[in-house]
């Protein structure tokens, strides 16, 4: 007898960011945004990246999760001064507020997020 295999949903994967899309999707968001740049040669980068991915998924329309790869990206790499990587950087409203190079483990990113998060919907509940 064979069984059929129920067929596994899709990965949740972090948006790409480039050069053509970093305003809309970052600067103009209307949520935080966690930012990871990264290269496909980083061995670290392959540590971070799949947590990334499951971020993407557990925030999805609570906030942005992107990935730059710092080698097609060069002038966001160079804008934001990025020395080593990863370097995961969060935005809210537009701005910069926090960065952090190396491995970040999930828990702690979690906190980042959840801290912007419940106070983007704390502000949006008072408007």
């Amino acid at each position: 007898m064979f069984f059929r295999k129920k067929p596994r949903a899709p990965k949740p994967e972090a948006i790409e960011i480039t050069e053509t899309n970093f305003k809309e999707l970052v600067l103009d968001a209307e949520v935080p945004v966690l930012l990871d740049f990264w290269a496909a040669w980083c061995m670290p980068c392959k540590i971070l990246g799949p947590i990334i991915d499951e971020l993407s998924g557990e925030y999805e329309g609570k906030a942005v999760i992107g990935k730059v790869n710092t080698e097609t990206a060069r002038s966001l790499a160079s804008q934001f001064q990025i020395r080593s990587i990863p370097t995961v950087m969060l935005f809210h409203k537009g701005k910069l507020k926090e960065r952090y190079a190396g491995v970040v483990p999930k828990p702690n990113l979690e906190e980042l997020l959840n801290a912007y998060v419940d106070e983007n919907v704390a502000t949006q509940r008072s408007n």
